[in-house]
């Protein structure tokens, strides 16, 4: 695999760049994503640069990454962070792999380490109806997007990235559903209601009563503009704030509402698992735990011997 060279640039370094490149050109990873690939894996090269003098990717051994996750263990880091720094390399190493630029995985031999797992906190049905139903939204256009993007998130369990990037033409009325571009650029489809199309295409109609607006963006600001990550995050925490008391009030939090609303009223983990896009099943399986909490709550309150 023949790579343009930089001076002063190692060897390590240019097939860092080459693999961020084909992530986001060829697989168009997020952003975000993007970010974090090339945090990893910087902080990977500078470690085996600095303290094993490793400037070829060719020469790196399972113990010079062992040594470089023991660091983060020593700074008590989450055990979810580190396999995320530990899948990023084994993702690089993949990819050099493939390009015939390595000829084994220094990842293969090690293991992710064994994680705490959290169960996904979720409105309870009846505060869920109250966001909906009884929580009074801004006036005018504003408040409109507000509701628009509560609405979105709990009846489809989009993510927050899906949401800000929704387009008007994703909106299929006549079939009545929603296609979502998720990550790695895949698309699913969402059956939606009735009502909440209605919604959707009141909003339009309102929103083409601004003096300038995004025609491509399903949702935009009071300008006009499209919806940003912050912007988001600040009205789901502002509306959950008056109506829950869990600790967490983050968009994902709807996200993991409809996934536990969905499988809590007999829906199938695979339909489930389509819906939100998760790629394995082993991701949407976590919402089963808060299954059995409720059906355990049933049998005590229902069965004579619970």
């Amino acid at each position: 695999m023949f790579i343009f060279t930089v001076p002063g640039f190692s060897m390590i370094e240019h097939r860092i760049t080459d693999y961020l490149q084909y992530l986001r050109f060829e697989k168009r990873y997020a952003q975000h994503t993007l970010g974090a690939y090339e945090r990893d894996l910087s902080q990977f090269n500078a470690y085996v640069s600095s303290q094993f003098g490793l400037d070829d990717e060719r020469v790196v051994t399972h113990f010079h990454v062992r040594s470089w996750l023991a660091t983060f263990k020593e700074q008590d880091l989450q055990a979810t962070s580190i396999n995320r720094k530990l899948s990023a390399v084994n993702s690089f190493y993949k990819y050099m792999l493939k390009m015939q630029a390595v000829k084994k995985n220094p990842v293969r031999q090690l293991h992710a380490m064994r994680r705490v797992e959290r169960l996904p906190v979720y409105l309870k049905e009846q505060e869920a109806d109250y966001l909906l139903e009884e929580v009074q939204f801004e006036e005018g256009f504003k408040g409109f997007t507000d509701r628009m993007i509560c609405d979105l998130l709990y009846q489809t369990g989009m993510r927050r990235s899906e949401i800000i990037n929704l387009k008007e033409k994703d909106i299929e009325t006549s079939l009545k559903q929603i296609r979502i571009l998720g990550k790695g650029n895949k698309e699913r489809l969402v059956p939606v209601s009735p009502m909440l199309l209605t919604a959707i295409d009141e909003y339009i109609h309102e929103k083409r009563k601004l003096e300038n607006y995004d025609n491509n963006h399903l949702l935009v600001l009071e300008s006009g503009q499209p919806l940003y990550a912050g912007y988001v995050y600040r009205v789901v925490k502002t509306y959950l704030s008056s109506t829950t008391t869990l600790h967490k009030k983050s968009p994902h939090v709807l996200r993991h509402t409809f996934a536990t609303h969905l499988l809590n009223n007999g829906a199938n983990i695979q339909a489930i698992k389509d819906l939100l896009g998760h790629s394995s099943l082993a991701a949407t399986q976590v919402y089963t735990h808060n299954n059995i909490d409720k059906l355990k709550e049933i049998h005590k309150k229902a069965h004579p011997r619970g």
